[in-house]
């Protein structure tokens, strides 16, 4: 591993050390959230363009680095900005930051994980190149998938970087609009176990799973025209 390797390896590694040694994570919970609406409310009314700074670069940072809080900064940004304004902020900042998380593993990890690996997933990078969108669009419609979990293996394949981008943007939009609104009622909300329900989890995996369906019955039809 080379020196920026390592120097960018050793800045992520004290940052997530940082934030679980200060116990970050005790600031990124319902609870807190709500006990602190009126104040951040009140900031945000003071101070409009840096509370809009400060909210997004908290949640790119978040994303980045894969900690948790990503959920109650989504409910932060309804609860605080409203739905709108909210859905905006947090769908180019998560987005954002994905991206970033995405570019870090693939910089840090993928020639190393390919040389040693690169027969084993070369199925993997041939299914990506004919369907990667289509593929990340279903991941990321799919609340089952652990988002950052995404981030970090996307980094490993041969994904075009635009692609996962504007991919992850337009696939996380239904998900980041549940749980913005969600957030514009944070009175309301006792946990966040409810705010995806079964029948919602259950439509967002049709959604995700029909574009490949579509595509390869498209394929197959065209494959039987080309027979005939």
């Amino acid at each position: 591993m080379n020196t920026p390797k390592i120097v960018l390896l050793l800045v992520i590694a004290s940052a997530i050390a940082a934030f679980f040694y200060f116990n970050g994570q005790q600031y990124l919970t319902l609870e807190i959230l709500k006990s602190q609406q009126a104040s951040i409310a009140t900031f945000r009314d003071n101070n409009a363009v840096l509370a809009i700074a400060l909210y997004g670069l908290i949640y790119i940072a978040v994303t980045a680095l894969s900690l948790p809080g990503a959920a109650i900064l989504t409910l932060a940004g309804g609860a605080v900005f409203g739905l709108l304004e909210g859905l905006i902020i947090v769908s180019f900042a998560s987005s954002i930051g994905a991206t970033l998380a995405f570019l870090a593993a693939r910089f840090l990890f993928k020639d190393s994980i390919q040389a040693k690996f690169g027969d084993r997933l070369q199925a993997i990078n041939d299914g990506i190149a004919q369907e990667g969108a289509f593929y990340l669009f279903t991941l990321r419609l799919v609340p089952l998938f652990p988002f950052f979990v995404i981030n970090l293996l996307m980094g490993l394949t041969t994904i075009k970087v635009r692609t996962f981008y504007w991919v992850s943007q337009v696939g996380m939009l239904a998900g980041t609009l549940v749980y913005v609104n969600a957030g514009t009622q944070l009175g309301k909300l006792d946990s966040l176990s409810g705010i995806l329900s079964p029948p919602l989890v259950g439509s967002f995996v049709l959604l995700g799973v029909f574009p490949l369906v579509a595509k390869k019955a498209i394929n197959f039809i065209e494959k039987r025209k080309s027979n005939v």
